[in-house]
């Protein structure tokens, strides 16, 4: 897998912090980070990531209005997406083939498996 710089928008401090923790330590990337899909969206035009791990829920902004707004973009509407989701939230196979997402990470998430499946789900992206 060549993705070496990975954004991760999410609101929450701490969720972004492990993220970026794990995914530096184990996965060895460069990751960039951004607290509102507001700011998401300014870092995904100016920094141009490999992908990108968007949070659904967020206030303002939502993650799936973010995720519209990148795929509207010719800047950013080929950055693959995963989508990280409370377990309560139902994302079923259909609707991420229809919103052009290479998956889905529930939280609460196992931090020695974030790598794991991030790996996996862009490994997919790119055979």
């Amino acid at each position: 897998m060549n993705i070496k710089r990975i954004l991760v928008i999410d609101d929450d401090d701490d969720i972004r912090n492990l993220v970026q923790t794990c995914l530096e330590l184990i996965g060895g990337w460069q990751v960039l980070s951004a607290d509102s899909g507001q700011a998401g969206l300014l870092k995904a035009k100016t920094d141009r990531p490999g992908a990108i791990l968007l949070d659904v829920m967020m206030p303002g902004m939502d993650g799936l209005t973010t995720l519209q707004q990148l795929r509207a973009d010719a800047t950013t509407q080929n950055i693959p997406v995963i989508l990280l989701t409370a377990k309560g939230q139902s994302l079923q196979q259909s609707q991420l083939i229809e919103l052009n997402v290479q998956g889905r990470i529930n939280k609460p998430f196992n931090a020695r498996d974030l790598v794991k499946q991030v790996m996996l789900l862009l490994s997919e992206d790119s055979e």
